[in-house]
């Protein structure tokens, strides 16, 4: 898989790392499949999935072969157009079949619903057009792409945006992979890390394990190492003692779910960590493309937390650390309240202490 594959007319203004793999991309025609990293299989092995049918990238994202909001929705992308693909009689058929199945496989990520209602409208406009089937297809599959470049180049955007919040000598804490990983390319919370070495800064990087599933173990630290980047690994309870300790300057994560108030839906843990941050005076930063808000619910209340099953914690790995039948609690996110958030950082620009107001003219590009 080339490192990034969709990028026709490169804009990156030399923010490619080249050790970075991309991590889902297109292999072939209309007839081809996604090959996307296998991301359980990290740091020990790189290992590639091939995808061809509307479950294998159910499944892909139900059991977190790929995972973070933007991947997940550039997967699902790609999901609607294989759907379609499934029922050759029918595509539009097949297209709103496999779409009700991907919209089951994780709740909280919006990207996934925000993809699949792209595909969906494109492909009713491609019908009320009355475009062939072959040409459907093949215009299906391009909007699938569509969507996987645009990504990277949010991301490159989130970089760009956020950089000159980052200076040399600090520290910055990360939770959870918010990473190239976690995108198409270069990441979001990660972009503005990548974007500030690439700038020569010299600052470190403390990545978090990020218990139940070790994310930020097994992914972030694994990235950051491959790209060059200073990162240090902690457990999740040392983060509260490394900025009493002012190891940690500054804190930046990622989104899943963004409401319109700016109450944000981000790994479980994050709460905690901008609680941490607010108490010891440490700027805590989201960042997210705009892809991630979801303006059609006011607050974080409202926004579906995941609850996964919970040998993720009565386990690691294959190694068990409880009992078997112990009841287990695990919500995969939790929310942070908008006024913990120093600033959402995104592919338009930066909203600092973000409001309900702030945040809609973003969106609309209001001035």
């Amino acid at each position: 898989m080339s490192k990034v594959s969709l990028i026709q007319n490169d804009d990156s203004d030399g923010l490619i790392i080249k050790s970075l793999p991309a991590t889902l991309s297109w292999s072939g025609g209309t007839d081809g499949c996604l090959e996307l990293i296998d991301q359980r299989k990290l740091p020990n092995e790189l290992v590639y999935l091939k995808c061809n049918t509307t479950q294998e990238i159910y499944g892909a994202i139900k059991n977190l072969a790929v995972r973070g909001a933007p991947a997940i929705g550039v997967a699902a992308g790609y999901g609607a157009f294989i759907s379609a693909r499934s029922n050759p009689s029918d595509p539009m058929a097949g297209l709103e079949k496999g779409c009700e199945v991907l919209k089951t496989s994780r709740p909280t990520a919006v990207n996934l619903f925000w993809a699949i209602d792209r595909m969906k409208n494109f492909a009713r406009k491609l019908k009320k057009d009355n475009t062939d089937k072959e040409q459907f297809l093949a215009k299906l599959l391009d909007e699938a792409k569509a969507i996987n470049e645009e990504d990277i180049r949010m991301c490159f955007a989130i970089g760009r945006n956020g950089s000159h919040l980052i200076k040399s000598g600090e520290g910055v804490l990360t939770h959870c992979n918010a990473g190239s990983l976690a995108t198409s390319y270069f990441g979001t919370a990660l972009a503005v890390i990548y974007k500030a070495h690439l700038e020569g800064k010299n600052f470190t990087v403390f990545a978090d394990e990020t218990r139940p599933v070790l994310q930020g173990a097994r992914l972030t630290q694994w990235e950051l190492s491959q790209a060059g980047v200073n990162v240090v690994l902690i457990c999740d309870d040392m983060a509260g003692y490394a900025m009493k300790l002012r190891k940690i300057n500054l804190v930046i994560t990622g989104a899943d779910r963004i409401a319109a108030n700016g109450d944000t839906a981000n790994k479980i843990g994050t709460y905690s960590v901008a609680v941490l941050a607010k108490k010891h005076k440490i700027p805590f930063y989201v960042a997210a493309p705009v892809s991630t808000f979801d303006m059609n619910i006011s607050d974080g209340s409202e926004i579906p937390i995941e609850q996964r099953n919970g040998d993720e914690i009565r386990q690691i790995g294959q190694t068990k650390i409880a009992r078997p039948d112990a009841e287990v609690w695990n919500p995969a996110f939790d929310v942070t309240p908008a006024e913990l958030i120093d600033a959402i950082i995104t592919d338009r620009g930066v909203i600092e202490n973000p409001t309900a107001d702030k945040i809609a003219r973003l969106i609309t590009g209001a001035s």
